[in-house]
């Protein structure tokens, strides 16, 4: 039996995500549906699935699910995308709307010219440099340590945004070979539940240029998380001033930490590339 399910495609900085409303098409195996739509051969193509419903605690909920049909925490991507999904297409008349994810509730402001969300700012909460599900080390930290993966010594920082993230600052971003390191730094022992993994570098106009290993998608133009994550370590270390730019293969994020609240706040746009239906096998 099959049912037809309509869908829109969209991107936060060529991070790319299918998303369907599940209050009108509910996806009962999200998983599977996100490793067959998600093929960029044989699919719609995109980093994964993301399902925008309703929520008890929230204006509206989101869950993501990876290309490999893992289930993430939190995407500031795609958190941004609904954003604009759920104003641009008159599911809320609301400016600033909460989000709930499995990382807690976000607090999203939209920035609107006409009847159009242009950028959306996100209140990412409180980073933290610890978390003993995420690190196996003895007090649950990683902060500017040394680890060897094959032979390879990095020097790395662990920063959780309710998702794990891998910060390695190096000289030469662009030399690193993501394609073969990423993976071994996503499996590594040190990660029981995998992590992300960014590789950044501080340019000489005090932006950041970063390249992203993601965990369960692999190479992405840009990750929202990982910028924060990065730009919180670039901040906590002395590297940049309180407000960075964060320089990603598919565009830049301006990432701010407020002294008052210690929240990361990411602002940035997001884009629909196209509307469609698809066939679902159930």
């Amino acid at each position: 039996m099959s049912r037809i399910v309509r869908f829109t495609k969209m991107h936060g900085l060529g991070n790319d995500y299918i998303y369907v409303d599940t209050s009108l098409y509910p996806i009962k195996d999200p998983s599977a549906t996100s490793i067959k739509w998600s093929n960029r051969h044989k699919g719609i193509g995109a980093d994964g699935l993301v399902l925008i419903g309703k929520s008890p605690v929230a204006d509206f909920s989101m869950h993501i699910f990876n290309a490999d049909g893992s289930e993430a925490m939190m995407c500031g991507n795609a958190s941004r995308c609904i954003g604009k999904y759920v104003y641009d297409n008159a599911l809320t008349k609301k400016n600033v709307i909460t989000l709930e994810t499995l990382s807690g509730i976000k607090r999203l402001m939209l920035h609107v010219s006409g009847n159009r969300v242009e950028r959306v700012t996100v209140d990412m909460g409180i980073p933290s440099f610890c978390n003993s599900r995420q690190v196996a080390t003895i007090d649950g930290c990683l902060l500017n340590k040394d680890f060897k993966v094959n032979g390879v010594t990095y020097c790395g920082t662990f920063v959780c945004m309710g998702n794990p993230h891998l910060v390695i600052f190096v000289e030469d971003v662009e030399s690193v070979p993501l394609a073969y390191v990423g993976p071994q730094l996503e499996n590594h022992p040190l990660f029981p539940q995998k992590t992300n993994v960014e590789f950044a570098g501080i340019e000489p106009d005090g932006s950041v240029r970063m390249r992203v290993w993601e965990r369960g998608s692999g190479i992405t133009q840009a990750c929202g998380t990982g910028a924060c994550a990065t730009a919180f370590a670039a901040i906590a270390t002395g590297k940049t001033p309180n407000r960075v730019l964060i320089r990603m293969d598919g565009g830049d994020l301006e990432i701010y930490r407020d002294h008052t609240d210690k929240h990361i706040y990411m602002s940035g746009s997001a884009e629909n590339v196209f509307d469609g239906t698809i066939e679902l096998d159930e």
